[in-house]
């Protein structure tokens, strides 16, 4: 689309998506993507210290919760007009097709298509009662997007995971821009920025918005500049939608009657406490105290049990440094540590290891040591020669040498 065509496009998508978008709460969220990702997770038995690699492979998790299945079953390269009257044809118009429609009514003129197999939808897709979910390709004549919105109801008693509806963490995941506001009428939006893989393996860009309104009405958005969200080359250098227009499309009032018209949802189930390990604030706490002589802390950072991390600075540059601490891990000792494991005289054993990052970083090495104690605490450690895992070295090495890091993770101070 050239010149006056899509002048008037243009001008014909702001007009219809103004009027589109009086009300509704603005809410974009991260729901159910926790912002910190550094560490192995409660349940993560096998991996020492790959919390972060995990965000990295999702941060677009951090956006995309919540987003459904590819359900436009039916809905080929068609005109607006051609999408309404064919889904009307068939009768009942359901959740999903009524998200199609809604959707195709307030985007610019342009075709949308069944989104391929290897999209989110197929894998990702939620069928559940208080949902409902549509993915599809987004076609405006500068090259194929892959488009999902996601149209759910909850509890509003319900409470958020940790990070949810909020940013994640730049020194764990890299992405463009990020912004988590609480609107006027306490709604909750987030707008995110970056790509499907925070470590730029791949150049695909994932942009992002998700509306929670006090209501426990929710419409989340994302869209990726490939026909697909993963397995397909890139097919325009950016996302169609701009900030300010999924800002808008998440808070077009025509979602409401859809969010309604689900089930309500049941009370929140009050589950029985989960014993839980050291809180993220006091393994930051031991963690810088431990730190040797010479070392400037620069930045910090933790979930809320388990893991922390600081990113030091000795004069030659920025070095990442995370730990885990973890109870009850004496059921997966054999796993994690072999016959070569070293054995301290308190019966502590020790593995250590070194070598390239496990991220994208040009350059990055690291260092790590893991360690389990006969009352199955668990202590793994590792530092990097970058301020974070998903960008280039900083410096020559890891701030910290093993002896070191053996040092702090065999601390008594644990054990308190």
């Amino acid at each position: 689309m050239h010149g006056n065509s899509a002048q008037r496009d243009q001008d014909a998508f702001e007009g219809e998506l103004g009027a589109a978008i009086k009300q509704a709460g603005e809410g974009f969220s991260v729901t159910g993507r926790p912002l910190v990702d550094g560490g192995v997770v409660r349940g993560r038995r096998r991996t020492v210290l790959r919390r972060s690699a995990a965000v990295t492979g999702s941060v677009a998790a951090l956006a995309v919760i919540g987003l459904g299945g590819s359900y436009v079953t039916g809905v080929g390269a068609q005109s607006k007009e051609d999408v309404g009257s064919a889904q009307e044809a068939t009768g009942p118009v359901s959740p999903e097709q009524q998200v199609i429609r809604t959707l195709t009514a307030l985007l610019p003129e342009a075709k949308l298509s069944e989104q391929p197999s290897p999209g989110t939808g197929s894998k990702a897709a939620r069928k559940s009662a208080h949902a409902s979910s549509a993915s599809v390709v987004y076609d405006d004549g500068h090259g194929k997007a892959a488009l999902s919105v996601s149209l759910s109801r909850q509890n509003p008693d319900q409470k958020l995971g940790e990070g949810e509806l909020s940013c994640p963490d730049k020194n764990l995941s890299a992405f463009e821009h990020c912004s988590a506001t609480t609107l006027k009428d306490g709604s909750r939006l987030v707008l995110f920025k970056g790509w499907e893989y925070p470590d730029r393996r791949e150049e695909t860009r994932l942009w992002s918005a998700d509306l929670l309104t006090p209501e426990g009405y929710r419409v989340s958005l994302s869209e990726w500049n490939a026909p697909t969200e993963k397995g397909t080359p890139v097919s325009r250098p950016a996302p169609p939608l701009s900030t300010a227009r999924m800002k808008a499309l998440a808070q077009a009032e025509e979602w409401r009657p859809i969010v309604e018209a689900l089930p309500e949802p049941a009370e929140p189930v009050r589950e029985a406490p989960v014993p839980q390990g050291r809180s993220g604030d006091a393994i930051l706490d031991e963690l810088t105290g431990l730190l040797p002589d010479g070392l400037t802390v620069k930045a910090s950072g933790k979930q809320e049990t388990e893991y922390a991390y600081v990113v030091v600075d000795d004069g030659q540059g920025k070095s990442f440094v995370q730990i885990n601490v973890q109870p009850g891990m004496s059921d997966v000792a054999a796993d994690l540590f072999g016959s070569d494991a070293k054995v301290l005289a308190d019966g502590t054993k020790v593995a250590t290891e070194q070598g390239p990052g496990e991220k994208g970083g040009a350059g990055v090495k690291m260092r790590q040591v893991d360690t389990i104690r006969p009352d199955g605490l668990r202590v793994a450690i590792s530092a990097f020669n970058a301020a974070n895992q998903n960008e280039a070295a900083t410096r020559e090495e890891p701030a910290l040498t093993l002896a070191e890091l053996e040092k702090i993770a065999t601390s008594t101070v644990w054990q308190s």
